[in-house]
């Protein structure tokens, strides 16, 4: 599998945090930039039934994880080359995976990240990513930032759960609950019999989107065993084209 070579003409501008011992790490934001375009490229759609997005939450008493669907998207492609793309996620198909999909808190646990504490999926039923460049990958541009209450459930580091082996740094507009930020993160892209993947996972820090249900900036002073964290992590499989024997 051959690793995508970078053409971008834009330079990288925001830079990822780096977990250190105990750290949690989140990627560093910074406002909207400019989206990645080029009238040479070539679209190719993504295909949503191998394409998702994955999420842990978590408190002291406890985490969640599950999943959201991916709807809709394209990957500018020129050569061999990402150039540019993007992707819609469906936020009201957000799925708990960590207790029985029949189960009365299941449910509860849902509703709540629907509700105006979280999501507020009601008013903002779409979250989008758009790509604004790219570039090899390079771990001297990782830094350290966030620290985060040690509990047992404190989440894992950036060095934890980034992707094994990445090529890529890839930046982007992630718009939730109309709140737009620019992020980085490390990525495993690869392209193969004009099949395009990226898997990568990472940290943000949900209160930039405005989740600030139970911050801990807010309520650990007051009560410093009931706060969610800040970390989220975020996790992503995204295919485009066709596979071979497929339609």
């Amino acid at each position: 599998m051959k690793n995508l070579k970078s053409t971008l003409g834009l330079l990288l501008l925001a830079t990822l945090v780096w977990a250190c011992g105990p750290k949690g790490s989140t990627v560093e934001t910074s406002e909207a930039k400019a989206v990645a375009t080029n009238t040479e490229a070539t679209s190719i759609q993504v295909n949503t039934a191998n394409s998702i997005v994955t999420w842990i939450g978590s408190k002291p008493a406890g985490k969640h994880n599950g999943t959201i669907g991916i709807t809709g998207g394209e990957v500018l492609v020129k050569g061999d080359a990402v150039v540019g793309g993007n992707f819609d996620i469906d936020i009201n198909s957000l799925v708990v995976l960590d207790m029985p999909a029949d189960s009365e808190w299941n449910a509860k646990l849902r509703g709540h990240l629907m509700s105006a504490d979280f999501f507020e999926a009601e008013n903002f039923p779409t979250a989008k990513f758009e790509i604004t460049g790219a570039e090899a990958f390079n771990a001297g541009s990782l830094v350290a930032d966030l620290d985060e209450p040690q509990t047992d459930y404190t989440p894992a580091s950036l060095a934890d759960v980034m992707v094994e082996n990445p090529t890529h740094i890839i930046s982007g507009n992630l718009t939730m609950r109309g709140t737009t930020k620019n992020i980085s993160f490390p990525a495993s892209v690869s392209l193969e019999n004009g099949v395009i993947k990226a898997i990568a996972n990472f940290n943000i820090d949900r209160t930039e989107w405005g989740l600030k249900f139970k911050e801990r900036a807010s309520l650990a002073e007051k009560l410093k065993d009931d706060f969610i964290y800040n970390t989220v992590n975020v996790g992503f499989e995204l295919e485009a084209g066709t596979q071979k024997g497929t339609e």
